[in-house]
């Protein structure tokens, strides 16, 4: 007798990282139960920003058009200090991911509405079941799969779960974590911050600069959100405690120290909260995965907290889903914390040494080093928050990952047109799966028998892309309308690519195209 499951995956705790992994298991053919305490969406806006790369995500499940509807561009950002002098002001590049209308990188959101966004967007997905006011008190697994059992919040009535694999977002205190004996390693820094936020009367002037006021004794973080939002983090002098701004107004007077006044904005709520550098110890136990918060927490100074977690749900999902259709090796997991570990790191440091910059704890030499650019590089120089991502060595890529490679990056994407004349975003053009892409040649010319029998067997589509000025010569072509790809495989010196399906270059004909090892 086959063995019984509920589902093919649970996932433990229902915010921002378990939405995009309960979407994205389900858009790549997985079933879904999620298990989530509370019935309501947090009310309280913890994260405040998402980028290109985090959209292109939301392009890969279907929802980025809708999610584009209740959030908005940010593209530029300033320094200042008290007295009214601006420091600096840097305007963002447009974006080279192609998000869907002016290209932005960057984008302000109100968390709880965009939230229930997605929310609303998981309803309407097929194979997604939420049991909501469902505590998990328990997670045990065997050689095949896991049971997960979870208690009624409102009933105490329990009931258990069975599923092949388990998911667990459930925050930085995550109970599973807890359950699965999973240490949280790293440091809390003590100092504490209270965060504002308010809505607002009326525009002021530059409202919509991200600002960050500059000072060692009460740096602020001062940031439009999205829907009439707006929100200021600053922290607490030596000698203040929670219980001297109790109310609205207590707090009134640090709003007013950076020109606030009633007629401006109304308070809407605050709460304190202190900036932590820690992550598990492992991110796997057996069949069961953390995510997001539940697997790692920084400081907010780089906007990549929560974006981090959706981005670990995206990156598991499309590797699970395809281990549980027998399409991959179930070694392919292990490639989940060996690419995103390094990843969260990279944004967990730029965050600790932007933090720095913010309360002038540099020094001039620090910060001379900070802002060199680099000399004699392939890939142009941009600042690390913004720059296009990158994955590190230690996944599944093949050949070198480094600054004159083509491999671990993602590919840019503009308008391009089919062989008739349609056109699309690239990723609309490619499709939802691994794709080898010519640069004016067909790749399948450049693979050996055996390298085109693996990438057949992952059923990888093969691509040519044409120059706008010739003729298309058959259906599996792009042409380059934008003049965009054509160029970039010139700047890495390839020929062809192999492309995963989220979008991350996995080898190149420069360092042979044969399927990555595992």
């Amino acid at each position: 007798m086959p063995e019984h499951f509920d589902t093919d995956v649970a996932v433990i705790g229902y915010g921002p990282t378990g939405l995009v992994g309960a979407l994205s298991f389900a858009t790549k053919g997985a079933s879904v139960i999620a298990f989530e305490r509370d019935h309501d969406i947090y009310a309280r806006a913890r994260a405040v920003t998402i980028n290109d790369w985090t959209m292109r995500i939301f392009q890969d499940l279907g929802i980025d058009e809708r999610v584009e509807k209740v959030i908005e561009p940010q593209d530029q950002l300033r320094w200042k200090t008290y007295d009214g002098q601006e420091i600096l002001r840097a305007k963002q590049p447009p974006s080279a991911l192609g998000t869907r209308n002016t290209k932005p990188r960057f984008f302000s959101i109100y968390q709880p509405t965009m939230e229930a966004e997605l929310r609303r967007c998981a309803e309407e997905a097929d194979g997604i079941e939420v049991r909501y006011g469902a505590e998990v008190t328990g997670v045990e697994q065997d050689g095949t799969g896991v049971t997960i059992t979870a208690r009624d919040r409102a009933t105490g009535q329990e009931t258990t779960t069975r599923a092949r694999y388990a998911l667990a977002a459930d925050g930085g205190s995550s109970p599973t974590r807890k359950l699965l004996g999973i240490p949280m390693l790293g440091d809390t820094d003590p100092q504490l911050w209270i965060v504002i936020d308010c809505r607002v009367k009326r525009w002021w002037p530059d409202r919509d600069l991200l600002t960050f006021w500059s000072d060692k004794e009460r740096p602020v973080v001062d940031i439009a959100l999205s829907a009439g939002n707006h929100r200021w983090e600053i922290p607490l002098k030596q000698g203040e405690t929670e219980a001297d701004f109790r109310t609205p107004e207590q707090v009134w007077p640090l709003l007013d120290a950076m020109g606030m006044t009633p007629d401006d904005v109304e308070i809407h709520q605050h709460a304190f909260y202190r900036h932590h550098v820690r992550a598990a110890e492992t991110w796997r136990r057996g069949r069961v995965f953390l995510a997001g918060d539940a697997a790692h927490l920084m400081p907010p100074w780089a906007g990549a907290g929560m974006q981090s977690g959706m981005r670990d749900a995206h990156n598991l999902a499309w590797k699970l889903s395809r281990v549980l259709r027998g399409d991959m090796d179930a070694a392919m997991l292990d490639t989940y914390e060996a690419e995103r570990r390094p990843n969260v790191e990279f944004f967990t440091q730029i965050a600790v040494q932007f933090g720095r910059v913010i309360k002038q704890q540099v020094s001039s030499e620090e910060l001379e080093a900070m802002n060199a650019v680099p000399e004699n590089t392939v890939t142009p120089y941009e600042e690390p928050m913004m720059a296009p991502p990158v994955l590190d060595a230690g996944g599944w890529l093949r050949g070198e990952v480094a600054d004159a490679s083509i491999v671990g990056r993602m590919i840019p994407q503009p308008v391009v047109a089919d062989t008739v004349g349609l056109r699309r975003r690239l990723d609309e053009l490619l499709g939802d799966g691994f794709v080898l892409l010519g640069a004016d040649t067909d790749p399948r010319t450049l693979l050996t028998a055996e390298e085109k029998a693996q990438w057949d067997a992952l059923g990888a589509r093969y691509l040519s892309v044409r120059p706008k000025t010739a003729y298309t010569q058959g259906p599996d072509e792009l042409v380059d309308l934008e003049e965009v790809l054509l160029g970039w495989f010139a700047r890495y010196g390839v020929q062809a690519i192999a492309l995963r399906p989220d979008r991350f270059v996995a080898a190149s004909d420069k360092a042979g195209l044969a399927v990555p090892a595992l």
